[in-house]
């Protein structure tokens, strides 16, 4: 059956593989089920009656989302609430509070309509093939250069953001970064002075379980091991488990005694489902309305596009000339998610990045996204299971899979100042920002300017042109 729907031998994979690379994907993006609620709720009790409803939509909604990635366009690609966009709707909620005097509650239920305009205009889009003709509009430097400066944000995640550790009560009002904190010019006891004796610890705990995981997903990889990732991030998190018991004294499996395996329905419906606040957003006014819609959509429609083609290029799942088949699909397949995360209540469904690690597994099918999306319903039921994956282990196989993708660099002619140096911004501008798509648009603009003013302006299509002067509009007049 799996064979005859996702032609697993022509694409080179089996069954095996499949799950394999659809339950390492699970393992490296399992952080947004709960890290979404936590963000759109404020992390506070004003929507914290919102927080059971979240949860649900944003397993519900990327299941949806990526059984649409496998069905109809048959990629190993992961979708769920995109970071970066889920902390802008949460901007967007507050602001609305201060503008209409509305609850957090009320003010929710009414920027989901913001989304679910977004989720229809993209599906619009899809369907008659424009966001298609976007992704043919960007330059084959700039699409090849995507690749690589996503390895150089997943590292960044890995050893920054994903691993935050926070001591409070000691004056550490930033995250943890590794190679920032680490390995930078900060001695021991001035870290101890900051985040106390647990956090130090802690985070010494945090770098060897990291580095233990790396090198132990290089060895296997290096022998050939099938599913090197996920038995690598297996190995990390029992490292982190007994680290936990011996050296600060806790118990890793403690929140489990205590845990609920009944998914919370009854607040979903009551806060979350269909529950659309149209007399609050017209409340909103119709130029913040159109503002916020077109922000959306472009922040979502250059990260998706970032992603799929920088994941497709190092899966080999693109043309000669940098194309991805099927890739309405599964512009399509994104575009459902985000109405579905609209209905159920969650912000914007976008492919997610940490998708590169079920690749780097082997997926090559959608059958890697049904596993996936499987394993986001089950969450509905297993979330606590879920949330015992230490982030150290998740970062080895971001940094891991960062690292490979920054092969894709040997495709960039740099002797070509052309390509080289909208790449070479792109590559800076990705994990500095942290958003695929406006290191995009840095890359598209760069590359505009030096056509024009290199005497090839007729080199340049008139989408790129109007695409450009978008993301100059976007971000002078921070649109």
């Amino acid at each position: 059956m799996f064979e005859k729907v996702f032609k697993l031998s022509e694409n080179g994979t089996n069954v095996k593989t499949e799950v394999i690379a659809g339950l390492t994907t699970f393992m490296t993006m399992a952080y947004i089920i709960a890290l979404n609620p936590n963000l759109l709720t404020g992390f506070g009790a004003a929507g914290q009656e919102l927080w059971n409803g979240v949860f649900l939509a944003t397993c519900i909604a990327s299941a949806i989302g990526m059984f649409c990635m496998a069905f109809l366009a048959n990629k190993p690609f992961a979708m769920a609430p995109g970071m970066g966009l889920n902390s802008f709707f949460a901007v967007v909620v507050g602001n609305i509070v201060a503008m209409t005097g509305m609850s957090y509650v009320a003010s929710f239920q009414a920027a989901l309509i913001i989304i679910l305009v977004e989720g229809i205009v993209f599906i619009v889009l899809s369907i008659f093939n424009v966001r298609e003709k976007i992704v043919e509009a960007i330059p084959l430097g700039i699409r090849l250069g995507i690749s690589p400066a996503i390895g150089l944000m997943l590292m960044n995640i890995g050893l920054g953001s994903n691993v935050g550790i926070y001591a409070e009560g000691n004056g550490f009002a930033a995250p943890f970064y590794v190679m920032r904190d680490f390995f930078g010019a900060l001695t021991p006891s001035v870290l101890k002075a900051n985040m106390g004796d647990v956090g130090y610890t802690t985070m010494i705990l945090t770098v060897v379980t990291m580095f233990v995981g790396l090198f132990a997903i290089i060895a296997m990889a290096k022998k050939g091991v099938k599913g090197a990732v996920l038995f690598g991030m297996l190995i990390a998190s029992v490292i982190y488990w007994a680290g936990s018991f011996v050296f600060l004294g806790t118990n890793p499996f403690a929140s489990l005694a205590a845990a609920s395996f009944v998914p919370p329905f009854g607040d979903m419906v009551s806060t979350t489902l269909f529950k659309f606040n149209f007399a609050g957003f017209v409340e909103i006014g119709w130029f913040t309305v159109i503002t916020l819609v077109i922000t959306f959509c472009i922040i979502d429609m250059f990260d998706t596009i970032g992603t799929l083609v920088g994941t497709a290029s190092r899966a080999g799942l693109v043309d000669e000339n940098g194309s991805m088949p099927n890739m309405k699909e599964a512009l399509l397949s994104d575009a459902i998610g985000t109405v579905v995360g609209s209905c159920t209540g969650t912000s914007t469904v976008t492919t997610f990045v940490e998708s590169a690690s079920g690749v780097e597994a082997g997926g090559r099918t959608g059958l890697t996204a049904l596993v996936t999306g499987i394993l986001f319903l089950a969450c509905m039921f297993l979330a606590p299971v879920a949330a015992i994956i230490p982030a150290a282990a998740t970062s080895a196989a971001l940094i891991y899979v960062g690292v490979l993708m920054l092969q894709g660099l040997k495709k960039v002619d740099f002797d070509d100042l052309d390509q080289m140096v909208p790449v070479a911004l792109m590559l800076i501008g990705m994990p500095v920002s942290g958003s695929i798509g406006h290191a995009i648009g840095i890359g598209l603009i760069s590359y505009t300017v030096m056509k024009l003013f290199g005497g090839k302006a007729k080199e340049v299509s008139v989408l790129t042109y109007a695409i450009s002067l978008l993301f100059l509009v976007k971000f002078f007049l921070a649109v």
